[in-house]
């Protein structure tokens, strides 16, 4: 291929990554060495053989040529492009001649597709070996890339041994291989790297390409169909593809046999077709290396959501009355809390955001895409809240062209099987009981807060103005009575410690009490500048789940910012009894409030220009316990504030729960106008208002105290 068709060919590819949709995340660049590379990749889609050159050349600057199926060279259509393309057909009779020639020169690399075929139903065997299944058979991967690297590698010795021991057999060698430059052959080296390719969600979708070929071809057959609504959904939708360099596969450790190493010094001739005349030799380490990048082609698999749920959901046992929807979900929390806290596997970046939200209202339909879905494809049938599975799907013989789009759950489920230690432990978390799962659930979240608050507090701590651990460590005050729970969540700038005289009064009165930690709160705040009310809300998810699994009713109720999320989780949430809010902040009495998102902003602008020196990020606060809250408030904060009363607001007619609301009428923070305004847009049919002639806002610490947990205690225990 010259130089101006690749020139051109990776115009066109650029132009083809630029109209795609897909969100492409490449890892692993620091793994691919200088010098000649075969990158060898698992294949599931025609659009890798396009984007995955485009990005290695991006990468590495390099010609990248690949190995394409012969019968497509008898297209006279595609035969030109495919040329230009860097394609050379697997039947070209000067096929390994001209690989080897590039290979030494380390001018051109070479993509790989092992597996010789679109793998589209993911099903890897791998017992002792690796093998294929497709349609009834099963075959080897192929070990095309691992015999080239090794001739490769044997050849740019023998050139070496042979510019000493023979120079007449050296001078042949370089003319027949066209070497240019014989410093740089042998200089470098051949190398393997594995390359994993990833897609999440890779799911059959309805997309301009299916739409056209439905109108252009009166019945297209359902392999057509297959290909174009899987490829196209890839391209035309927002679907992360993960790529992948894994470290480089040892090659030049195989030369060290007697018999290669009889080979490399004999002054004989050795044509280019003998394959080294130790046919044997070659296969025997030719399937070693291909054994070791197979290996790491599927290690480096990013497990994601749709992994996760289908396996997960393969072995769940069966139940005549269906498998809870619930159970399902903690089972899910629970693998991939596990998958990411173990550093062996790759996981989607996904992972690591906080995962509560699969426990609570799955705001990112992670559940509801999957069950709907499942459910499309008849995999399962959901009734009153319980799974019913069709277990014959995971073991029935699918189709393999149209496998796809006709059972994708089962080539999600097959995707996780080569990583047999991730196999092995999704199974057997499928299969525990009900109340393990919810135990184990319960302690790892208790566990992760607990984590996550030392972090924070080590990571933010400030000499002299960090409070003492124990004021910002979550609070959990359990009884043996398991009937009723109160959700305590405390105010913006404070801590757990605020809430603890109303959370012992109320253990005392027989129930059990959570307070969590609101992120950014009881550390620093520089901490609390950097949170967002999002990480608030998790926080309170965190909570309430742990009192899900602990208690059969739970009351939800906060102080301040603490009463606003106890107020948002009640618009969303099923399980709560009640909801109670202490000064809500609706309006606040400091009109200044009102230019905090102006000053963030500006902010954000100074620190663009490099003006950080002169931005306001923190104004003095004077709070009434100062040895609870920050005694700076960050402006980003209270924007996060503002932010979340914002949202709030137009869903508190959603509340149709029980509901109290307590002021203090002389309230300095919180003004009682707006916190009436809030009452009354509450849904609920059933709630109160009280305000009490108190002059400070925090009303829940100091005196008087005691007369307002006597009265939020009345309201709940009509509720309980």
């Amino acid at each position: 291929m010259n130089r101006f068709a690749f020139e051109l060919s990776s115009y066109t590819l650029k132009t083809f990554s630029g109209f795609s949709k897909a969100n492409i995340k490449i890892s692993g660049k620091d793994n691919i060495p200088d010098g000649s590379v075969i990158f060898t990749a698992n294949h599931f889609t025609r659009i890798e053989t396009i984007f995955l050159p485009y990005h290695i050349h991006n990468i590495t600057k390099k010609e990248i040529w690949s190995l394409a199926a012969s019968e497509l060279f008898d297209l006279p259509v595609l035969k030109g492009v495919l040329n230009n393309l860097g394609a050379v057909s697997t039947k070209d009779p000067h096929r390994d001649e001209l690989i080897l020639k590039t290979l030494l020169s380390g001018n051109v690399q070479w993509i790989i597709f092992p597996e010789g075929m679109m793998v589209k139903n993911k099903k890897l065997i791998k017992r002792d070996q690796f093998a294929l299944k497709d349609e009834g058979s099963v075959k080897r991967p192929h070990t095309g890339a691992a015999t080239l690297a090794i001739r490769s590698e044997f050849y740019r010795e023998r050139i070496r041994r042979m510019k000493v021991l023979n120079p007449s057999e050296f001078d042949r060698l370089v003319n027949v291989f066209e070497i240019e430059n014989i410093d740089q052959v042998l200089n470098q080296e051949t190398h393997i790297v594995p390359v994993n390719i990833t897609y999440y969600p890779a799911r059959p979708r309805e997309n301009i390409l299916s739409k056209i070929a439905q109108v252009v071809m009166k019945e297209p057959s359902k392999r057509v169909m297959d290909e174009l609504m899987t490829e196209g959904s890839m391209l035309f939708s927002n679907v992360d593809i993960n790529i992948r360099f894994g470290k480089p596969v040892d090659i030049k450790t195989h030369l060290i046999d007697p018999y290669i190493e009889s080979m490399l010094t004999v002054k004989r001739r050795i044509r280019f077709d003998d394959d080294i005349n130790a046919k044997q030799i070659i296969r025997q380490f030719s399937g070693k290396i291909m054994e070791n990048y197979m290996s790491a082609v599927y290690s480096m698999t990013s497990f994601n959501y749709d992994h996760v749920l289908a396996c997960i959901l393969k072995h769940l046992p069966y139940r005549k009355d269906g498998i809870d929807i619930y159970e399902f979900k903690c089972k899910v929390f629970f693998a991939i809390s596990w998958l990411v806290s173990n550093k062996a596997y790759f996981v989607s970046d996904n992972f690591h955001a906080n995962q509560i939200h699969l426990l609570t209202d799955d705001r990112f339909k992670r559940f509801a895409d999957f069950f709907s879905m499942a459910e499309n494809t008849n995999v399962i049938q959901i009734k009153k809240g319980k799974i019913f599975k069709d277990q014959t799907k995971f073991i029935t013989k699918s189709n393999f062209h149209t496998i796809r789009i006709e059972n994708p759950i089962l080539v999600m489920a097959n995707e996780v099987e080569p990583v047999r230690e991730v196999e092995d432990l999704l199974k057997k978390i499928a299969q525990k009981s009900n109340d393990e799962i919810i135990s184990l659930v319960k302690d790892k979240i208790l566990e992760k807060t607990n984590m996550d608050f030392s972090k924070d507090y080590n990571d933010y701590f400030k000499e002299e103005e960090s409070k003492k651990k124990r004021i910002g460590r979550p609070l959990f005050l359990k009884q043996k009575d398991k009937s009723a729970g109160v959700l305590l969540i405390h105010g913006y700038m404070a801590a757990p410690e605020e809430m603890k005289s109303f959370a012992q009064y109320l253990h005392k009165k027989s129930f059990t009490v959570y307070v969590p930690r609101l992120k950014g709160h009881g550390t620093a705040p520089e901490d609390l500048a950097k949170t967002s009310y999002d990480q608030w809300i998790e926080s309170v998810e965190e909570g309430f789940v742990v009192l899900k699994h602990t208690c059969k009713k739970i009351i939800v109720g906060g102080f301040s910012t603490g009463a606003g999320l106890a107020l948002e989780l009640s618009t969303r949430l099923d399980g709560i009894q009640a909801v109670f809010a202490v000064a809500p902040p609706m309006k606040l009495q400091d009109l200044g409030s009102y230019f905090v998102p102006a000053i963030d902003a500006w902010n954000a602008v100074l620190k663009k220009i490099h003006l950080d020196t002169i931005a306001k990020e923190f104004i003095e606060n004077n709070p009434e316990n100062p040895h609870i809250n920050y005694l700076r408030n960050p402006i980003a904060g209270i924007h996060q504030l503002e932010k979340l009363m914002e949202q709030l607001e137009p869903k508190l007619k959603n509340i149709y729960k029980p509901a109290l609301v307590v002021q203090s009428r002389k309230d300095p923070v919180v003004n009682p106008k707006g916190t009436l305004k809030l009452f009354e847009q509450i849904g609920s049919d059933i709630k109160e208002y009280y305000i009490f002639d108190c002059e400070c806002h925090g009303i829940l610490i100091g005196k008087g105290a005691k007369r307002i947990y006597k009265a939020i205690e009345n309201f709940i225990n009509q509720w309980i």
